[in-house]
């Protein structure tokens, strides 16, 4: 089985991944991973993704979809994949059906209220690093890291004006991908509002289908 998900900044996709993967025992696939994993062996295509982060560049669609090429062409790919990340374009999903096929692409979706009080809600450690959330994972004292003591601050990228920018772009760019798969019949929209547990069990019966 062959998935893709989707799904914008704050709807819990990678929790959702990390279950699905093994619920499903397949193999989840990320372009950061992907890009990293192909660095680390050193093959051609690894070399030049490589050469150009290390020039700060961005890479290129051709690289970006020549390494899902790879990866996917290896045996461990054989019972199936989840994609997260890729395709990121219509240009991209064009290219993918001609080496892999698709059976279902799954759209996490979540009101933009939601998504923007479970973003916003983020505290990071100045000192050690750790994470917290003000309404699901509470520090024992406001403000203040429970491991080191350190003071707690609120990221740019956390910050409401930086979220519904991100949202913006994101839903800009996800549309149309949304729509071209939708119009073959891919499309699982999914409520991500409930625990991850439960969205879990939903997917697993749509699939069933």
């Amino acid at each position: 089985m062959n998935l893709i998900f989707l799904g914008p900044p704050g709807a819990g996709k990678g929790t959702l991944s990390t279950l699905a993967k093994d619920a499903f025992s397949l193999p989840h696939l990320s372009t950061g991973d992907l890009f990293r994993a192909a660095v680390k062996n050193q093959t051609p295509l690894g070399l030049q993704v490589k050469a150009i982060m290390e020039s700060g560049g961005l890479v290129p669609d051709e690289l970006t979809i020549g390494i899902v090429q790879e990866k996917l062409a290896g045996a461990e790919m054989k019972a199936g994949y989840i994609l997260d990340g890729f395709p990121r374009t219509v240009a991209q999903a064009e290219a993918l059906e001609k080496f892999s096929k698709i059976d279902r692409v799954v759209n996490f979706n979540l009101e933009e209220t939601e998504l923007v009080r479970r973003l916003s809600g983020r505290r990071v450690c100045k000192g050690c690093g750790a994470t917290y959330h003000v309404d699901n994972l509470p520090p024992k004292t406001s403000g203040v890291c429970d491991s080191c003591g350190g003071e707690l601050y609120t990221r740019k990228d956390d910050m409401p004006e930086t979220i519904a920018q991100r949202l913006k772009e994101y839903n800009a760019k996800t549309q149309p991908l949304i729509d071209y798969y939708s119009k073959k019949g891919l499309m699982l929209d999914l409520d991500s509002a409930p625990a991850p547990g439960v969205i879990l069990e939903e997917l697993k019966k749509a699939l069933k289908k």
